[in-house]
Protein backbone atom coordinates (compact mmCIF):
# COMPACT_ATOMS: atom_id res chain seq x y z
CA UNK A 1 0.00 0.00 0.00
CA UNK A 2 1.62 2.98 -1.00
CA UNK A 3 1.57 6.44 1.50
CA UNK A 4 -1.04 8.51 -0.55
CA UNK A 5 -3.83 5.10 -0.52
CA UNK A 6 -3.21 4.43 3.06
CA UNK A 7 -3.50 8.79 3.61
CA UNK A 8 -7.03 8.54 1.15
CA UNK A 9 -8.37 5.48 3.30
CA UNK A 10 -7.23 7.25 6.81
CA UNK A 11 -9.19 10.45 5.41
CA UNK A 12 -12.07 8.03 4.49
CA UNK A 13 -12.34 6.59 8.34
CA UNK A 14 -12.20 10.25 9.39
CA UNK A 15 -14.83 11.48 7.59
CA UNK A 16 -17.47 8.14 8.75
CA UNK A 17 -16.14 8.93 12.02
CA UNK A 18 -16.99 12.70 12.03
CA UNK A 19 -20.52 11.77 10.36
CA UNK A 20 -20.98 8.73 13.75
CA UNK A 21 -19.99 11.57 15.86
CA UNK A 22 -22.49 14.30 14.70
CA UNK A 23 -25.41 11.80 14.64
CA UNK A 24 -24.48 10.67 18.13
CA UNK A 25 -24.61 14.40 19.30
CA UNK A 26 -28.11 14.57 17.51
CA UNK A 27 -30.06 12.14 18.79
CA UNK A 28 -31.90 12.15 22.12
CA UNK A 29 -30.06 10.84 25.26
CA UNK A 30 -26.63 10.68 23.52
CA UNK A 31 -23.81 8.86 25.33
CA UNK A 32 -21.14 11.20 26.35
CA UNK A 33 -18.48 8.66 26.88
CA UNK A 34 -19.30 7.08 23.49
CA UNK A 35 -18.79 10.54 21.96
CA UNK A 36 -15.67 11.32 23.69
CA UNK A 37 -14.20 7.53 22.56
CA UNK A 38 -15.26 8.37 18.51
CA UNK A 39 -13.80 11.57 19.06
CA UNK A 40 -10.35 9.87 20.16
CA UNK A 41 -9.97 7.79 17.43
CA UNK A 42 -10.79 11.12 15.02
CA UNK A 43 -7.82 12.35 16.83
CA UNK A 44 -5.68 9.09 16.28
CA UNK A 45 -6.47 9.55 12.54
CA UNK A 46 -5.90 12.69 12.62
CA UNK A 47 -2.16 12.21 13.95
CA UNK A 48 -1.41 9.55 11.87
CA UNK A 49 -2.15 11.59 8.60
CA UNK A 50 -0.28 14.05 9.85
CA UNK A 51 2.67 11.88 10.32
CA UNK A 52 2.56 10.54 7.18
CA UNK A 53 2.27 13.71 5.26
CA UNK A 54 5.24 14.96 6.97
CA UNK A 55 7.41 12.13 5.98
Amino acid sequence: MTIASHLQELRRKHEHLSDMVEREQRSPGADALRIAELKKQKLKLKEEMTRLQQA
